[in-house]
């Protein structure tokens, strides 16, 4: 991919969208990862730090303090408006109010956690009249990796069309915080997560697969060429396929 070319694509994409629907600025969840660094980056080169609000939503006794700090040390370095709002309470508050929740597994207590920084993105972006700018990569969108109406619920992806390995390569072009690249993937949503680990297979694998198969090449010579198991390609497949409902509007029936 031509780096150069696909930011300025970006950067033309974010002024153009937010131009087209009248709105003010941008709202971007900082999460201290490098995905959220890249959205917010393009973003001030798009609109100016003065138009882009950064929010960083912690979880008391969960998230790390390197993440608040990484996620503060982006903030100032692009000179945008920064907010804190730990998510604990919100959280709290609604396994409370529900009896069943005692019972609920970590997944649907993640999910939960990723909804609720959703809508607090919403509230300032309907406060303030801006989008919601989203932070999912390309792997991660045809993965499914990342939560429905969650990280998933955004008005617009600026880094969709890259792949994880094309986030860290223009990330290292713009000069972004080496801290932020190098350090390892995770969502966050429970203790010792990380995203490799929770789809078997490292990113640079998965993209190598994943162009693969855009490439229209067929399993035995992906398991040839790109020297991944069996297993875990079937891994690939099997969640894109699982998880193509996530890149769809919900589906409509056909009553005419």
């Amino acid at each position: 991919m031509d780096l150069e070319k696909a930011q300025n694509r970006i950067i033309d994409f974010i002024r153009n969208e937010t131009g087209k629907a009248g709105v003010n600025g941008a709202v971007v969840g900082i999460s201290g990862g490098i995905d959220s660094a890249l959205s917010a980056t393009l973003a001030v080169k798009a609109l100016g730090k003065d138009r882009v609000l950064g929010i960083h939503m912690p979880e008391s006794g969960l998230t790390p303090a390197a993440e608040s700090e990484d996620a503060k040390t982006l903030a100032d370095w692009l000179g945008i408006e920064y907010r804190t709002i730990d998510i604990s309470g919100i959280v709290s508050a609604f396994m409370a109010a529900v009896p069943e929740s005692e019972s609920a597994d970590r997944l649907t207590r993640g999910n939960l956690k990723a909804r609720t920084r959703m809508s607090l993105l919403y509230f300032h972006a309907n406060q303030l009249n801006r989008m919601v700018l989203g932070t999912g990569n390309k792997t991660e969108i045809l993965l499914g990796y990342y939560t429905k109406y969650g990280d998933g619920g955004v008005d617009l992806e600026p880094i969709g069309g890259l792949y994880k390995t094309e986030v860290w390569e223009l990330s290292r072009r713009l000069g972004i915080p080496e801290p932020l690249i190098t350090k390892k993937p995770s969502a966050g949503l429970w203790a010792g997560q990380t995203d490799e680990d929770d789809l078997g297979i490292s990113y640079v694998k998965a993209d190598e697969v994943l162009r693969m198969l855009e490439e229209g090449m067929g399993p035995e010579k992906i398991l040839k060429t790109s020297g991944v198991s069996a297993e875990q390609l079937s891994s690939v497949t099997r969640r894109i396929e699982r998880n193509e409902h996530k890149r769809k509007v919900p589906p409509v029936p056909e009553l005419y």
